[in-house]
């Protein structure tokens, strides 16, 4: 954050900072490609270089989702090629770019020893409304089949609208071997994945960390769980943002891993762990509980009717 208007040297910046207050990764957004006021090639330099300087600095593994998304498939393996050159370990394409150049994506990213995250951009056009498209689970299935790696999934807390049992059936199409029948998360009849490969969800959009109780609870272990303007908005900076989500959830488990309802004394969790980390007393301060207030489109419609053996 900004979306859109930052330089490359000042993009790189970002992506040192919140990477050295704990974060393990960074992303462009979906909308970031090669615009005038950064190229590619020079946003990627920038990023990688904050990437290495901060793994330097801290001993762990970390990275940055390289958006390689572009109007042929030509520049997009230019792109990803350049990637993989400086020793990225992870690039990004969104959802706009088709669903054949998806898949080639996917191969090239298998082949590569590549992580490929995909953002969904776009598929609100046809997955939103009941009467018109296909639910976003079918989109789910679909990109499992594909061999992307991530996708953003829902959030249920966020700023991105979702009904939590829904959501769940998300969850569940991408990482599960074996599909139940589960009406009220809209899985509607039993799939067997058999050694198919999962695709990690991603959670992203309008969370922060003073969800992170309820974010564990939800969504669970096996999740990307991404936070833009809930560091980047961190009034004392992107280094303390980034510092209050890891101690944020750090603490969350810890608390779930000794037994504790996490889910009920969450607040409380957070507030123990902010008597020792001012960035994340901070960021509670600043956001408190808020909320966006809506009432989700996406449930799953169905009457249960007894079924006769004739």
């Amino acid at each position: 954050k900004p979306k859109l208007g930052l330089s490359g040297k000042n993009y790189g910046r970002v992506v040192y900072e919140g990477l050295k207050g704990g974060l393990d990764f960074l992303k462009d957004d979906e909308n970031i490609n090669s615009q005038p006021f950064m190229r590619w090639k020079e946003r990627y330099l920038y990023s990688m270089e904050g990437v290495n300087r901060s793994i330097a600095a801290s001993g762990e593994t970390k990275g940055h989702y390289l958006n390689v998304t572009a109007a042929t498939m030509e520049e997009m393996y230019e792109r990803a090629e350049f990637a993989k050159q400086l020793g990225s370990i992870i690039i990004m394409i969104d959802l706009v770019i088709g669903y054949t150049a998806i898949q080639t994506m996917a191969v090239w990213s298998r082949k590569n020893d590549m992580i490929l995250h995909l953002h969904r951009a776009g598929n609100s056009t046809y997955s939103r409304q009941k009467i018109h498209g296909m639910n976003f689970r079918v989109i789910c299935k679909w990109m499992r089949m594909a061999g992307v790696d991530h996708i953003h999934a829902g959030t249920v807390v966020g700023k991105l609208e979702g009904d939590p049992l829904m959501i769940k059936g998300f969850y569940n199409t991408l990482l599960l071997p074996y599909l139940e029948v589960n009406l009220p998360q809209g899985i509607f009849f039993e799939q067997d994945w058999a050694s198919l490969r999962k695709v990690t969800p991603v959670a992203s959009g309008g969370i922060h960390c003073g969800q992170m109780h309820q974010l564990l609870d939800y969504l669970g272990n096996d999740v990307v769980l991404q936070f833009g303007g809930g560091t980047i908005g961190h009034p004392d900076g992107i280094q303390a943002g980034a510092t209050a989500n890891r101690v944020a959830l750090e603490s969350m488990v810890i608390a779930r891993n000794e037994g504790r309802d996490f889910v009920a004394e969450g607040p409380q969790i957070l507030q123990d762990a902010a008597k020792t980390c001012g960035p994340l007393q901070t960021a509670l301060d600043l956001w408190k509980d808020i909320t966006f207030n809506y009432t989700s489109t996406d449930t799953a419609d169905f009457v249960e009717t007894p079924t006769a053996n004739v």
